[in-house]
């Protein structure tokens, strides 16, 4: 199936409401959103905005999901992936990630790394980073939390630009506390 991204108009309010409200997303902070808090947020720019875009992930005459980048003014910036229960499994995520970093590096030139941070169970995101040349470069234990009062360890992987146009994925050195203890051994003496 062919995907299209269209961006989000603000005269698109209603169809982002319903969007929003008419799913779970399970892997959120909040599985289900309310309208008033949509609305207010739509009001706050965080959908369209100088440090925000928003776009809609299209197949045929099917709205599939949503993606919201963030902190585009930074060298760094995040994004937000929302795809329908009903499209999920089916390919989209890791198409749309691709397209993501893609439409990222090319627009913004002095971007140098793209991040994601997602719920260490939400194995599918996951395998979608890794697939898409993204590196774990974090994990952070009881970060997330979730419905219910559950808190969740969240887990954060990064794509550098460098590692794009190469076609490479460079790991952080994980093993390196014998930077610190070689550095404790030098001031103590």
């Amino acid at each position: 199936m062919e995907i299209t991204y269209r961006r989000f108009v603000p005269s698109e309010g209603d169809a982002l409401i319903n969007f929003l409200t008419s799913d779970t997303w399970p892997f959120h902070s909040s599985v289900v959103i309310d309208r008033d808090r949509i609305r207010q947020w739509m009001s706050d720019g965080v959908y369209d905005s100088e440090e925000n875009r928003t776009f809609w992930i299209v197949t045929g005459d099917n709205v599939v999901g949503l993606i919201r980048l963030m902190d585009l003014g930074d060298e760094t910036p995040l994004f937000d992936l929302r795809i329908r229960s009903q499209w999920r499994g089916k390919g989209f995520g890791g198409q749309t990630l691709i397209w993501i970093t893609r439409y990222l590096f090319d627009e913004f030139p002095r971007i140098r790394r793209i991040e994601g941070t997602t719920r260490q169970d939400n194995v599918a995101m996951r395998r979608t980073f890794q697939r898409c040349g993204y590196a774990k470069e974090a994990h952070y234990r009881d970060a997330w939390a979730g419905a219910e009062g559950a808190v969740h360890d969240a887990v954060g992987y990064a794509i550098l630009r460098r590692d794009w146009e190469a076609g490479t994925v460079t790991t952080p050195e994980w093993h390196d506390e014998h930077i610190v203890a070689s550095h404790d051994q030098l001031t103590s003496d």
